[in-house]
């Protein structure tokens, strides 16, 4: 007997992900997985024809934090709309777990402004593999891919504490590391301006992240600086991988502040030079000059010592106002300083759950407001204790061309650096929550041609795919897990703007996840045949 297919997907242009140029073929997919890519001729339970699209593997975003949100919005819209079938989360060295229920009111608050405000997390685990649990019980849109956070495993043991870590410490804080990555963690990345892993030493970083080796895991890293000490920072970044033999991933690399921009044209020459020296190292950069990031960013890290609270505390008092003005204003932040690199009219309010009245205005039109534009820093000071220190803010900072040169390296991948959210929801997010792979794909790729379009879906494809670990998805390949999207190249394009984020792109007829269609004809399903990835130890370790 003849067997029908789920799925047949029929005249198509198919650009299979590893960077060749299309082909006609037709694709069948049998029980999640492409069953056959050639002339077929066989019957479907569903047919989809084509013509007039391009093909290709689903997107990878290797740069996602929808492990914040996703118990909140399981169908994934915002970038299931966009062709994302999987998303790398855990970054910036903030996981949901592991989890020290002594110190969980401190991990609240080191992950309160990613969290959705109001809804109920339950907070009933401890282990990254009781929280995936609850996540896939649940049902979810997409694919998720975990990474641990160094910053949530420093946490679990030693709070907001901004001391060295002691030999137990260290050793506690590798056993929680190792059991992650036993159950599947695909690496670590740290958030190296967050704190508590702005507190570690590149010490401290290179003897934790020994414990990947084993597990052939990456390191990935929002390195300790993007501004005027951006080399530096890439080179800590590669001297962890290099002394551990491991791969390293430059989170959303980019250089901030008019005056260090093309600064990544030599931090790409030195990312060549340690691969020919045999370091596996990467980037990966979002297609916009904007960042977004926690109003507490904006502060010297070692107002945050202890938490939030402690650091509301700090702010009542004198001192430590001009001592936090005197670092920011002189320059000598040994973080980010967003406030010198983007000005007060650069740092815009996305989302402020204490009060929605402050979102979509700038620093400046705040203070203005207030009368405070003479002395921005004591009425930027009085406004954080008013929100109690939550709120994200979006940045602008960094170059066009900048971004088009990162874009071009065949080092790097494009990223959202992001998290799922809806329309319903509250606040003005950042528009690459909705927009990152349409405006790739459109402005960057159709309309300027910065790359070829076989280049660029390898980008967002297989490159992350092979990057991450993931041995069976990001090609079109008889065998593979069958995530694609099906997409008008002459019309896809993202339409939303900061201004208005909450709008889903254009030019995506079809996505399918694990074999099952959850956008069709441009349309959501509600279907939620997402899984949770786990790393194959027996095929990666040794």
């Amino acid at each position: 007997m003849t067997e029908e297919l789920d799925i047949l997907i029929k005249n198509g242009s198919v650009l299979d992900g590893t960077g060749s140029p299309w082909f006609k073929k037709d694709i069948g997919i049998v029980e999640g997985r492409v069953r056959s890519v050639g002339y077929i001729s066989k019957s479907a339970k569903k047919v989809i024809d084509a013509r007039g699209m391009i093909v290709s593997p689903g997107f990878i975003d290797l740069h996602n934090h929808a492990d914040h949100t996703i118990l909140a919005y399981p169908d994934a819209e915002s970038y299931v709309m966009q062709g994302v079938t999987t998303s790398v989360v855990g970054n910036c060295g903030a996981s949901m777990a592991p989890v020290n229920p002594g110190n969980l009111s401190l991990l609240k608050e080191y992950l309160s402004s990613f969290l959705v405000a109001g809804f109920d997390y339950g907070w009933n685990w401890e282990t990254l593999e009781e929280y995936y649990e609850k996540v896939e019980g649940q049902g979810i849109s997409l694919n998720l891919a975990p990474l641990v956070g160094q910053g949530t495993v420093r946490l679990a043991v030693k709070g907001f504490a901004s001391s060295e870590v002691s030999r137990e410490e260290m050793d506690e804080m590798k056993k929680l590391l190792r059991q992650s990555l036993e159950y599947g963690a695909f690496g670590m990345s740290t958030g190296l301006i967050y704190p508590p892993g702005s507190y570690s030493s590149t010490e401290e970083i290179v003897e934790l992240a020994s414990v990947l080796r084993k597990y052939r895991a990456i390191y990935t890293s929002h390195i300790r600086n993007e501004s005027n000490r951006l080399m530096e920072a890439v080179e800590e970044a590669i001297k962890i991988g290099e002394e551990n033999d491991i791969a390293v991933e430059l989170s959303h690399h980019k250089a901030v502040g008019r005056v260090n921009w093309g600064e990544v044209n030599a931090t790409l020459r030195v990312m060549e030079r340690a691969r020919q020296r045999g370091v596996e190292v990467n980037c990966d950069v979002y297609p916009y000059t904007a960042g977004s990031t926690t109003v507490t960013a904006l502060l010297p890290s070692w107002t945050l010592e202890g938490g939030v609270a402690k650091l509301l505390e700090r702010l009542e008092s004198r001192e430590v106002r001009e001592a936090i003005k005197r670092e920011i204003v002189e320059d000598t932040m040994r973080g980010e300083n967003w406030i010198k690199s983007a000005g007060w009219n650069g740092i815009i309010i996305a989302q402020c759950a204490s009060n929605e009245e402050f979102e979509g205005k700038s620093l400046e039109e705040i203070l203005r407001e207030r009368g405070k534009l003479d002395k921005p820093f004591e009425g930027l000071f009085d406004w954080l204790l008013e929100v109690g220190g939550e709120s994200v803010a979006v940045l602008f900072g960094m170059d066009e061309d900048d971004v088009r040169t990162v874009m071009s390296s065949p080092l790097s991948s494009i990223i959202s650096d992001s998290w799922v959210t809806a329309p319903s929801a509250a606040g003005k997010p950042h528009p690459r929550a909705y927009g990152t792979f349409p405006r790739f794909l459109g402005k960057y790729v159709r309309e300027e041609k910065v790359l070829r379009l076989e280049d660029a879906i390898r980008k967002i494809t297989s490159l992350p795919a092979g990057k991450i670990g993931l041995e069976d998805r990001g090609i079109i390949k008889e065998g593979f897990w069958a995530d694609v999207v099906i997409f008008d190249p002459a019309k896809i394009k993202d339409k939303a703007t900061y201004a208005s984020p909450h709008q889903y792109p254009e030019g995506i007829s079809y996505v399918i996840v694990n074999g099952q269609v959850v956008v069709e004809s441009g349309r959501l399903t509600g279907i939620r045949p997402g899984k949770v990835l786990r790393k194959s130890r027996s095929k990666n370790s040794y």
